[in-house]
């Protein structure tokens, strides 16, 4: 028997943040995993969470998920968790340091880009990333419907 490898499954993703990489160059990226309390990954499953706002911030060597909104569970009752609570980040020490000396840099900050599941943990891909002009904005939407046009001619021949 051959082995066949298998599609990813993007059902895991729970939360983008879309806007993260039309406001940021995004120069490096980082899988952290999440210290969530139990009504939190209830809700992470329902996909009740919004990454818009968030930033991570480093101290005490420490990383920390800051402004993202996790809803509160449904069915949870007087021990249901702050949405907007700080959650700690579960990285490596040696990519906690890479992280703190990228942020000493002027104009890098680190954004959350997805939140997604793997193998039943909450997991979330942060990125270092250098903040956009508005021309360069500009110049990625144009790239964008050009590609689209391209794609759109070709689709005819």
């Amino acid at each position: 028997m051959a082995h066949t490898k298998q599609k990813p499954n993007h059902d895991n993703v729970m939360a983008t943040n879309r806007k993260a990489r039309h406001d940021y160059f995004i120069e490096q990226t980082y899988e952290a995993g999440l210290a969530l309390t139990g009504t939190e990954i209830k809700s992470v499953r329902e996909r009740r969470i919004n990454l818009k706002d968030g930033f991570v911030s480093v101290r005490n060597g420490e990383a920390l998920l800051m402004n993202v909104h996790i809803n509160e569970y449904t069915e949870g009752n007087q021990f249901n968790h702050d949405p907007l609570r700080t959650r700690k980040l579960l990285l490596h020490k040696r990519e906690i340091k890479q992280l703190s000396a990228a942020v000493q840099t002027k104009g890098v900050t680190i954004v959350p880009l997805k939140v997604y599941l793997k193998h039943n943990f909450a997991k979330v891909l942060i990125g270092v990333a250098k903040g956009k002009h508005t021309y360069d904005k500009r110049e990625t939407i144009k790239r964008r419907d050009q590609q689209r046009q391209i794609e759109r001619v070709m689709k005819h021949y």
